[in-house]
């Protein structure tokens, strides 16, 4: 704060001139910050041909260098019809070939909440993108059910028809009303907000093959202009009729053997194939402030056109270029910093010398032979899949920067003559290429052209360099630790339990699930149990079928879901139904002092920091130099203390009742007394002294009066009460019936070992302590079966004390069933 002199008020016309230009320009720089700031990619999912049904998979196949095209299989049509090696065939088509994804009729509608007949209406794209964009929220450890109402865009590339035209070939009479809604491109978007509920932009876009790169340019702007906070965006293709087909082959844009042999000498044209991309876009800095884990980053994009050529579908090479170079711009980046290419490349005569061309104008000028910019097209391995083309090839470049190797491009043995490979410093590999991470970022760019003009250029960079004024987990994997100032590395401590949940629609897919993840941790040994637990607690919607599973390695908790999966029994294994939409309520029990007391609760001080803070908390209130019995204050300390952590979890009580010391903690849980009265009328009573100055407040939920077994009246809130408190008998037998008037289904004892028990009350009745169990375990058991009846547990909070990062977990198992319209 300046003196009054330095005030703007104060200050000469001059100075307040030169103040006002300063603020202005910090603003400008503050806007272009934004307007530039990098997009990070938090979440992908893909259903890919050749069995590339999820990320993992795809680098696999990319890898290995798998051929995924087949034949065009019998559910499509009968290629014996339809194959004629002559393009020029009327009604042929001049190969046998395609990549395919399989269930094209199946679909869980059930778990999207469509009634069977809609289902039946709806496109297989608008299937396969439910499916898609649900496993790329939980890729990116995002609860979808948590996203509702939040300002999420939509962005899907999407343009063909074939479902629609299936529809059509039925008499006008067995049009439904599910036509137009089930099949419309706008819908392909829409159906995505409204099922997930979001709230932000949501466009369908058809550019032809470059529809789903340009929706991902188009979702980085949205979120830049604040649009929207959180973007979905991919694309989606199915191959269902062989219309399209023919009219390719009649083009001469099919390869007659049906394979992509981009820049190679024998290239006579693309392959068609099918499938669906989607990834989960934010802000860098909303990334790396919610600790998400960032797979890369968008630097930059750009879209333009061809405008005017010498064919309305053919390429433009000075447009391809100019996105290039504009997008290069909107980055930041130098022709020079890029490393790799993921070209268009479908493997034309015509497309991959013009492409070619035009990154030698954009690349060649200032690279050297011994540092030759490496290119790629995805379709030597999947095919072309035309409006989801784009994703497929961002999705190969995050891919490779994740595992730091380049993949080999198929069918490359003779490069095509038509390309000027000696004066440009260009390398295709036909072997994997190492990619490692070093001083400089890695960077490449992704190229995706529509046979309408439309042109769409994106800038990758790996995501352990970032720019200045933001930081990031250099093993690219956040670490979430909400305490505020975060741990250092030597106060890290850990539970010795951790508590993994599972969930489903049903119990068949339960069980699939927790196969999953079996499978997946025999082999995913090296993850931290902490990390696995707290990913599939928070990052995943908590259906009815529950799963709880208790363990203390990675080796237990897999052989504890084996045992489930195999219908065998063990200990700390928990599964149930919840039995009512409406969340249950539940009452806090607090009990008089114990010899227990001593004991129990000494796992969770030295391993549960919320819990030790509020036992410190209550030590450091209560003066030592009261010479009294403080076997009263150890109580309280440990009801208050198992109090509080049950509320960090998000377990809130509707009622409390206690009675002796624990009639003090019930009271300061309903916020009649404060933790500081509390404590000192305890020190009152104890020492035989009148209690100095206590304010007593109106409860903000019911408590029961131990003297009557009712809801307590204005007495409670009177010296006189507390006073004669202990001369009265108490009606616990009677409260017990009041809690099941008030609709308390569930009853927790907050107190070293259960005591309520005995009064033999129905309903469920669950401890925090017990002599019987180590801590962690009985309150664990407690939790879980909490969980259970559908108590909502705040997963965050669990986990609030301790270090935790995101980890890549199994996603949920679709029960598909066939939902298909025949014609004739």
């Amino acid at each position: 704060m300046g003196t009054a002199s330095e005030q703007p008020e104060n200050l000469s016309p001059t100075k307040r001139a030169l103040l006002a230009l300063k603020q202005m320009q910090a603003k400008l720089e503050a806007l272009e910050r934004a307007q530039n700031e990098p997009i990070a990619i938090i979440g992908m999912g893909c259903r890919f041909p050749g069995g590339a049904d999820n990320p993992e998979a795809f680098w696999q196949l990319l890898r290995d260098g798998v051929d995924a095209i087949t034949e065009v299989p019998s559910d499509r049509w009968n290629i014996n019809t339809y194959y004629d090696s002559n393009p020029d065939t009327p009604g042929k088509i001049c190969n046998r070939y395609g990549g395919f994804v399989p269930h094209l009729q199946e679909f869980d509608a059930q778990f999207f909440r469509m009634a069977p007949r809609e289902a039946l209406s709806l496109d297989p794209q608008q299937r396969l993108l439910l499916e898609v964009s649900w496993e790329a929220l939980e890729n990116a450890g995002l609860a979808p059910d948590k996203l509702m109402g939040s300002q999420t865009g939509v962005f899907i590339g999407i343009c063909s028809t074939d479902y629609w035209h299936r529809l059509l070939l039925r008499k006008p009479t067995e049009i439904d009303a599910y036509l137009t809604t089930g099949n419309t491109h706008s819908m392909a978007s829409g159906r995505l907000s409204y099922i997930f509920g979001f709230n932000g932009p949501s466009l369908s876009i058809d550019t032809a093959c470059s529809s789903s790169l340009v929706a991902v340019h188009l979702a980085c702007q949205s979120l830049r202009n604040q649009e929207c906070n959180l973007a979905l965006a991919g694309g989606v293709n199915r191959i269902l009729a062989p219309e399209a087909s023919i009219n390719f082959s009649k083009a001469k844009m099919l390869s007659s053997d049906g394979r992509c042999k981009t820049f190679d000498a024998s290239a006579d044209g693309f392959v068609r194939a099918e499938g669906c991309g989607a990834i989960v876009l934010k802000r860098l800095s909303d990334a790396v402030a919610a600790g998400d884990n960032i797979f890369a980053l968008i630097c930059g994009s750009a879209v333009n056109q061809d405008g005017r050529t010498s064919g309305l579908t053919v390429p433009n090479g000075p447009s391809q270029q100019a996105a290039i170079e504009q997008a290069l711009k909107n980055s930041r980046i130098e022709p020079h910093q890029i490393d790799y290419i993921e070209t268009h490349g479908t493997g034309t005569a015509l497309g991959d010398p013009i492409e070619i061309g035009a990154i030698g104008e954009v690349f060649g000028k200032e690279r050297s032979s011994d540092r030759p910019l490496i290119i790629g097209s995805v379709k030597t391995n999947i095919g072309h899949l035309e409006a989801a083309a784009g994703i497929a090839s961002l999705i190969k470049v995050v891919l490779a920067l994740q595992n730091e190797e380049i993949p080999p491009n198929l069918h490359f043995q003779v490069p095509n003559p038509h390309i000027n490979w000696k004066e440009l410093p260009i390398k295709v590999p036909t072997q994997r290429i190492s990619w490692l991470r070093g001083e400089k970022p890695r960077l490449a760019g992704v190229s995706s052209f529509g046979f309408n003009g439309t042109n769409a250029h994106v800038v990758v960079r790996e995501s352990g360099v970032v720019g200045a004024g933001l930081s990031e987990n250099s093993r690219n994997l956040a670490t979430v630790n909400l305490k505020n100032p975060p741990l250092q590395k030597s106060e890290v401590i850990e539970r010795p339990l951790h508590l993994l949940t599972l969930s489903a629609k049903n119990e068949k897919a339960l069980r699939e699930l927790a196969q999953r993840y079996a499978i997946f941790l025999e082999s995913h040994p090296f993850l931290e149990i902490g990390d696995i637990c707290f990913t599939a607690n928070t990052g995943r919607s908590h259906f009815d079928y529950r799963l709880g599973i208790i363990a203390s390695s990675v080796a237990q908790l897999r052989e504890k879901l084996a045992n489930f999966t195999t219908g065998q029994n063990a200990e700390g294994i928990l599964q149930g139904r919840v039995p009512n939409p409406n969340r249950p309520k539940i009452a806090f029990l607090f009990a008089q002092e114990d010899s227990q007391s001593f004991t129990l609760g000494q796992k969770l001080y030295e391993t549960q920091p919320t819990f030790r803070t509020a036992i410190d908390t209550c030590a450091e209130i209560f003066p030592s130099e009261f010479k009294v019995d403080r076997s009263k204050f150890r109580a309280f300390a440990l009801e208050y203390a198992l109090c509080q952590l049950w509320k960090s979890w998000g377990i809130e009580p509707s009622v409390v009742m206690g009675y002796g010391v624990g009639e003090y903690v019930a009271a300061c849980a309903a916020g009649v007394l404060s933790l500081e009265d509390c404590l000192q009328l305890i020190i009152a009573a104890s020492a035989e002294v009148t209690a100095g100055a206590v304010r007593y407040c109106e409860p903000k939920i019911p408590i029961i009066s131990p003297k009557t077994g009712k809801v307590a009246n204005d007495a409670l809130i009177s010296p006189d009460y507390w006073r004669d408190r202990e001369k009265t008998s108490i009606k616990l037998t009677e409260g017990i019936k009041t809690l099941h008037q008030l609709g308390c289904e569930i009853l927790i004892e907050i107190s070293p070992q259960p005591t309520f028990l005995k009064t033999e009350a129905s309903g469920l009745w669950l401890s925090s302590l017990s002599p019987e169990r180590e801590d962690w375990q009985q309150i664990l058991l407690s939790l879980l079966q909490l969980y259970l009846r559908g108590a909502s547990v705040d997963w965050l909070g669990f986990d609030r004390d301790y270090l935790r990062r995101k980890v890549i977990l199994p996603t949920y198992p679709f029960q598909r069933q066939r939902y298909w319209i025949e014609t004739t």
